[in-house]
């Protein structure tokens, strides 16, 4: 019952937090969509630590997560569902330890770091922040399969890349003006127009480019629901692309719920006619 209940919590954190993406995991064959809101869940109440626990000791209370998760590992179980979901997710598909650290280390970035001003700064962030993310997924995907895992890093990475960059344009109001973080080097509010827009657009593009190359390759338990949550991020990247780079700065874009419902329409008829993934 604790194990039902511990991915029924991670799944309920699924579906309040982001409606687009849970809708995708119900494409997953049963074993991966649970394991994915073992991730998800433990990624999002992290990340809720960083982002919205105002008022409170963030630091000491993100210390306490990593403790928390420490000590889980040392026992085998933790009292925290959350926790709980996710360590039976990393025992059971192999999730490398480094990925984990990565990815606090880069939550820990948050309430430390306000201004990233190279390249490999930002790129550092987002390996832990979205692409440890990625791999992990992976790695539930290829369940066990060493060799395809391997091939299928670098496009891994390179979608979780892209996520993380169309969600920093999506956002910039927020994290600008709101909690004060600047990700991509050298922006400045006053400096942001259309050329600059269009130049991170490209990026990522290029970013989505080789993940869809992976996407075409992963298991059929996984393909449908990555290739849609892909397909909502190439629209809501279209719509940035379209929106004036004023407005970026001033309201955060989004993909109606009738077009998120095409999309998943359209993945679902592609993936029932056996059609190829363009």
């Amino acid at each position: 019952m604790y194990r039902a209940l511990s991915f029924g919590v991670s799944r309920e954190v699924t579906r309040l937090y982001s409606t687009s993406f849970y809708s995708a995991t119900q494409l997953f064959s049963p074993p991966v969509r649970e394991a994915i809101h073992g991730i998800y869940g433990f990624v999002r109440l992290a990340d809720e630590i960083v982002d919205s626990f105002h008022g409170h000791d963030q630091r000491a209370l993100l210390d306490r997560f990593e403790t928390d998760y420490n000590f889980a590992r040392e026992q085998g179980v933790s009292t925290n569902p959350v926790i709980q979901a996710f360590l039976l997710t990393v025992n059971r598909y192999r999730i490398d330890d480094a990925y984990i650290r990565a990815f606090l280390a880069s939550m820990r970035a948050d309430l430390d770091k306000k201004f990233y001003t190279t390249r490999l700064e930002a790129d550092q962030y987002i390996y832990g922040s979205a692409d440890v993310v990625g791999l992990m997924c992976l790695r539930v995907f290829c369940d066990g399969d060493d060799r395809l895992f391997g091939e299928l890093v670098i496009p891994a990475m390179r979608l979780g890349s892209a996520f993380q960059k169309v969600n920093f344009l999506r956002d910039l109001r927020q994290d600008v003006l709101e909690l004060g973080r600047v990700y991509f080097p050298g922006f400045t509010m006053e400096q942001f127009d259309e050329a600059t827009k269009q130049e991170l657009v490209r990026d990522i593009e290029a970013d989505f480019a080789e993940a869809l190359k992976g996407i075409r390759r992963l298991p059929d338990s996984s393909r449908l629901a990555v290739y849609t949550a892909y397909q909502y991020y190439m629209r809501l990247l279209g719509k940035i692309r379209n929106t004036p780079a004023a407005e970026l700065v001033t309201r955060r874009i989004r993909v109606p719920n009738a077009e998120k419902f095409r999309l998943l329409s359209g993945a679902v008829i592609k993936h029932k006619l056996h059609m190829e993934i363009v």
